[in-house]
């Protein structure tokens, strides 16, 4: 737990306080005009783990996969990374954007520690400003808020993707309703913060369903596991077949609930986990994605994929 103990720190209140541009904290602070990757960049869907468990060294596939992917970038560090979390979701649009914003620690019965994490990273309020212009502009309802602190589904995968937190953050909650093609759409109107050196990252999971998470019964579990399986080969099919189009594509992955396991993995009303997916597809505009980390791509004994977008 090197790296995470380097962020452990007294609790820190779990309602968030938005910090002033000029109020002085212990961020980091990178140099505004220092160099950043001008090629245009990737969007990828990740399994952020459970709860704090990743960083509590509890799923270490999940760990070893985020840290692999985030070590790419050293040395030509992101201007900024915007994340699509699964664990927001609100009536329309909102984007985090303040200069800095504290942790929400929405998880329970987890050890002392993992209320004390800290990832002091900042925010970015310019690329936020952008972003909802970019969504305004797409007919999107969307708001900022310079208040909400960063959920565990921003800050555990960042802790292990980008463990010095110098590179600025920027939150971005699903819309209720869970309906894909909002979120798609969502991710049409962000491509163009891919030429702008910014990472987008859709924080989930592909197969969020906890009675085969947390099942006992070798039957359950073999159940669980066959479900999972059928899914992911269908997603991952539709997401990299190159022979599909990208309107066949697109139209496939929305009508997602009437894939092979579908309702198995994610329960009717169940499925912010895997919203985050259209959000970063959708940047796409209907290209094709590859799958990533296969080699990590079980979680509880489940099958999990996790995808990036080059296109």
């Amino acid at each position: 737990m090197k790296k995470v103990m380097n962020f452990l720190s007294k609790p820190c209140p779990t309602k968030a306080k938005a910090k002033s541009p000029d109020q002085e904290d212990d961020r980091p602070r990178l140099d505004p005009n220092r160099p950043y990757p001008k090629e245009f960049m990737p969007s990828i869907f990740v399994n952020h783990g459970g709860g704090p468990m990743p960083v509590l060294d509890q799923q270490p596939e999940v760990k070893e996969f985020l840290e692999n992917y985030g070590a790419k970038w050293s040395g030509n560090l992101p201007r900024a990374v915007l994340v699509v979390t699964a664990h927001w979701e609100a009536d329309e649009v909102t984007v985090s954007s303040a200069a800095g914003h504290d942790l929400i620690y929405d998880y329970s019965g987890f050890p002392s520690e993992s209320y004390s994490l800290k990832y002091p990273a900042p925010g970015e309020p310019s690329v936020a400003e952008e972003a909802v212009r970019l969504l305004k502009e797409a007919g999107i309802e969307v708001r900022s808020n310079d208040r909400r602190g960063w959920d565990h589904g921003v800050f555990i995968p960042m802790l292990c993707m980008l463990p010095e937190a110098e590179v600025p953050i920027v939150q971005m909650s699903l819309v209720a309703g869970q309906d894909p093609k909002t979120h798609w759409d969502m991710g049409v109107a962000l491509r163009p913060l891919r030429e702008q050196g910014v990472l987008i990252v859709g924080s989930g999971l592909s197969f969020h369903n906890f009675k085969y998470f947390f099942a006992r019964d070798g039957r359950s579990q073999e159940e669980g596991r066959k479900h999972s399986q059928a899914f992911a080969a269908w997603l991952t099919d539709t997401v990299t077949n190159p022979d599909l189009s990208p309107k066949e594509r697109e139209e496939r992955l929305l009508k997602w609930q009437s894939a092979p396991s579908a309702s198995e993995c994610h329960p009717r009303g169940g499925a912010e986990h895997f919203m985050p997916f259209f959000a970063v597809a959708g940047t796409a505009h209907g290209a094709p994605g590859v799958e990533v980390g296969k080699e990590y791509g079980e979680m509880m004994g489940l099958v999990v994929n996790q995808y990036e977008f080059l296109n």
